[in-house]
């Protein structure tokens, strides 16, 4: 399976993957982003911390939901492969840093829409291809969830720990998956929406609605 990631698709994984986590380290660190910096609360200490869980959260995160568009892509019939996009890259770490906001677009996975036997891509299978991605970070919410629930029925330093990947890890894949089925350009909500309007309605519904109750959890 891992052979069908190509040495290129690594390297523009790694990039993204490192991109991404520092967006989101600094949007725990500071959440209204750097500018703001003087006003956080957060110290040295803590602020390494968010970046090793921003690091760990996002890997799965972010790499879980392109593999699940490609892997989905190659089931039936069909090439895929992420590209990360510079701009996009710089975007989302002057979006954090400015105003502390992530723009969870660092590149995409790009569907070769032709199979071998010349079949082009139906509307059904692009739409599954894209709910892929949002509902493997909708899936991830579960164990972080469980990591909160769990640290808020212990004590001590463990609730703490617990606590605070279980709300980073929600707050991740939530607005991973929030912000892909937007139906807008080229994300996955507008190739979802156009083939299952229900699908589409629950789809972002769940992911916005885990998103907002995490950030009431976070400052609960």
């Amino acid at each position: 399976m891992f052979e069908r990631i190509t040495r290129r698709e690594e390297a523009d994984l790694f990039v993204a993957w490192i991109a991404i986590s520092i967006s989101f380290a600094i949007i725990f660190i500071s959440p209204g982003g750097l500018l703001n910096f003087g006003s956080s609360r957060v110290n040295a200490f803590t602020a390494l911390i968010y970046l090793g869980l921003s690091l760990i959260v996002v890997f799965f995160g972010f790499i879980l939901h392109e593999m699940a568009h490609k892997f989905t892509a190659i089931k039936y019939g069909f090439w895929a492969e992420f590209r990360k996009d510079n701009m996009m890259l710089l975007v989302a770490v002057a979006l954090a840093s400015l105003v502390g906001v992530v723009f969870a677009a660092p590149g995409a996975t790009m569907i070769y829409n032709t199979r071998a036997d010349g079949r082009m891509i139906s509307r059904e299978e692009n739409g599954k291809i894209s709910a892929a991605g949002p509902i493997t970070n909708l899936i991830l919410c579960i164990p972080f969830a469980g990591l909160l629930l769990y640290g808020g029925l212990s004590s001590g330093f463990s609730s703490n720990l617990f606590t605070l990947v279980g709300v980073v890890g929600l707050q991740v894949n939530a607005m991973i998956a929030a912000f892909n089925m937007l139906p807008v350009s080229v994300l996955d909500g507008r190739k979802v929406l156009a083939w299952n309007p229900v699908l589409f309605a629950i789809l972002i519904v769940a992911a916005f609605g885990i998103l907002v109750s995490s950030f009431y959890l976070f400052t609960a």
